[in-house]
């Protein structure tokens, strides 16, 4: 049996990665490097880089400090690289600030919500953390790092698949 070697990327270090068809249609597939999008998007820039249905998988550059978000719904976060803290606050009138009715995250305009503090999550390589419904939370990164995030198409969802997708080897 051959020797498998796992390689663990980071936004600095990353293999590009790519598709190998064999017997089919490069159009029935499509891979993008969640490193490479982070790598290249502005810092807490949403990008979509999985979705199925309504659902998404976001990658995120984490880098300095985000706007506060929140949602109708529960979100997950998972840290891919570096580290990053997430302070969470749960809000004192939640439908204030988002329908229940409405999907994805939205983008708070409030610099603190109003609400009682949660507390925070310190998120390394590896770590994931619930986003709960009802809570409004932003992300912190003294260094470049890396997040996915899972969510609903949503206001804050860029969707840019010319620019990320590969669709057949490079």
């Amino acid at each position: 049996m051959p020797e498998v070697i796992t390689r663990f990327g980071s936004l600095d270090d990353y293999a590009k990665g790519g598709v190998e068809i064999i017997d089919d249609d490069p159009r029935n597939y499509v891979f993008s490097n969640v490193l490479e999008v982070a790598a290249n998007s502005a810092p807490y820039e949403r990008v979509a880089v999985g979705i199925n249905f309504e659902y998404v998988i976001e990658a995120t550059r984490a880098e300095g400090v985000s706007p506060w978000y929140t949602c109708a719904h529960d979100e997950f976060v998972l840290c891919m690289d570096g580290e990053v803290e997430v302070h969470l606050v749960k809000l004192s009138d939640p439908a204030r600030h988002v329908d229940p009715e409405h999907d994805g995250a939205v983008s708070m305009a409030e610099a603190i919500p109003d609400g009682r503090k949660m507390g925070r999550v310190v998120l390394r390589r590896g770590h994931q953390a619930l986003l709960p419904v009802g809570a409004a939370y932003r992300f912190h990164a003294d260094r470049p790092g890396v997040i996915l995030l899972q969510t609903i198409v949503g206001d804050v969802t860029v969707q840019k698949w010319a620019d990320i997708c590969q669709t057949q080897a490079a």
